[in-house]
């Protein structure tokens, strides 16, 4: 595969698109202080992305795919728009019943944590958000993740908009500032993991 086409999901590709963010987070420190290790924890993983899908981004903003020549969705990358702040509560409280299949109580009460230390550290001026972004283990290596970055990031620039995210991995930061994004500072109060709050203003056309 040389090339992938990207394209905005509709509500048939969620459950495919979850199952490549759970591959693509499976060792995310983040995701393993709110799922940990367990013989169910992949369909757990796929049932949380699959909810937190619905009740965001495809909602407020944009889930682009990338497909491969076959039609396989190798990368998918999940952002709310400006809205997305408003009336976040009564969205995931509509998904809670998912939300508690995936995690369990103490799973959501360790999401519910990981949230609100992340929740504070966000901008306060309107911007898009990328809630997720992942490509699955076939197609690493191959450009992917970079190509979903600048589809829309090119439309943010023409937008204005600014845009946000969380990076908990070093890899991914040098991507992310290739991209424009300056780290604004880590983000404590998560168990084991200190992800790094990053901002990209937009570049001039």
């Amino acid at each position: 595969m040389t090339d992938q086409t990207i394209t905005p999901a509709v509500a048939d590709d969620l459950d495919e698109a979850a199952a490549v963010l759970a591959e693509a987070f499976r060792l995310d420190p983040v995701l393993m202080a709110i799922v940990p290790g367990g013989g169910d924890r992949d369909r757990r993983l796929s049932a949380l992305f699959r909810a937190t899908l619905e009740a965001g981004p495809f909602v407020t903003g944009t889930v682009d795919l990338a497909r491969d020549d076959r039609g396989r969705i190798v990368g998918v990358a999940a952002w709310e728009g400006p809205l997305g702040a408003g009336g976040e509560g009564a969205r995931y409280l509509r998904h809670l019943p998912a939300l508690v299949r995936a995690l369990g109580l103490s799973g959501l009460r360790r999401a519910a944590r990981v949230s609100a230390a992340c929740r504070a550290y966000r901008p306060r001026q309107p911007h898009w958000y990328l809630a997720e972004i992942g490509v699955a283990s076939t197609a690493r290596g191959l450009g992917v993740g970079a190509r979903l970055l600048e589809t829309h990031l090119a439309a943010l620039d023409r937008m204005r908009q600014p845009a946000y995210l969380e990076s908990s991995t070093v890899v991914n930061r040098r991507l992310y500032a290739r991209h424009g994004f300056a780290e604004l500072g880590p983000i404590p109060g998560i168990d084991g993991a200190e992800p790094m709050a990053m901002l990209r203003l937009p570049r001039s056309l």
